[in-house]
C-alpha cells in the first residue's frame, strides 16, 4: 500500500489528522471559539440590559408627559427667534463664525413632581483661558402649559411678557 503525505509550501510533510498536534490545535481553536461567544454574548446582553434599564432622564422620549414638557420648551416663543431652541441653535452658529470654540450638550428633561418639569441643555463656550457652561434651565407645567425661565441664561431667551406687568399710567394733558 501506498501511504500519502500531504506536503506543505516549504517542503515539510503536514501532520495528519490523527496525530496528537492536530488534537490540540482543534480543542485550543474550540476554546477560543467559545470565548469568543460568550464575550459577543456579554457584550449584547449588556448593550440590552443598559437599554432596558437607562433612567428616563436620558431618553425622555419613553416618558410622553417628558417629551410634552421637551416640546412646550423647544418650541415656545423666544425673544430674538421663533422658537427657544432656534434661539439657542442660532447663539451657538454666531459664537462658531466667530471662531469661538462651543459645544451644545443633549436636551434633559426631570420629573419635578406631579405635571412639573424640569428642562435643560447647557452649552459649553471657550473663553479666553477656559471653558464654561451655561446651563439653559425651564420649568414646565403641564396642567397650566406654562413655562417659566429658571437661569439667567435662559431668562435672557424668554420674550418680554408686556401683558405681565403693570399699565403705565397716562399722561394728563395740561389743559389751556
Amino acid at each position: 500500500m501506498w501511504a500519502v503525505a500531504t506536503v506543505g509550501p516549504d517542503g515539510n510533510p503536514l501532520p495528519s489528522a490523527d496525530t496528537p498536534e492536530t488534537s490540540q490545535t482543534s480543542s485550543a481553536s474550540v476554546v477560543v471559539r467559545t470565548i469568543h461567544y460568550l464575550v459577543i454574548g456579554l457584550l449584547l446582553g449588556g448593550g440590552f440590559m443598559y437599554w432596558a434599564l437607562k433612567p428616563a432622564s436620558l431618553n425622555p422620549m419613553a416618558d410622553a408627559r417628558a417629551a410634552e414638557a421637551m416640546a412646550l420648551v423647544q418650541t415656545h416663543r423666544a425673544q430674538r427667534a421663533p422658537t427657544l431652541r432656534q434661539a439657542i441653535t442660532d447663539r451657538v452658529q454666531v459664537m462658531k463664525a466667530r471662531g469661538q470654540g462651543v459645544r451644545t450638550g443633549e436636551w434633559r428633561v426631570v420629573q419635578e413632581q406631579g405635571d412639573r418639569y424640569l428642562v435643560s441643555i447647557t452649552v459649553r463656550e471657550q473663553g479666553t483661558k477656559q471653558w464654561f457652561e451655561r446651563e439653559y434651565l425651564w420649568r414646565v407645567d403641564l396642567a397650566n402649559r406654562s413655562v417659566d425661565a429658571m437661569t439667567l441664561p435662559a431668562a435672557d431667551l424668554m420674550p418680554l411678557e408686556l401683558e405681565s406687568r403693570p399699565p403705565i399710567p397716562a399722561r394728563s394733558q395740561p389743559q389751556h
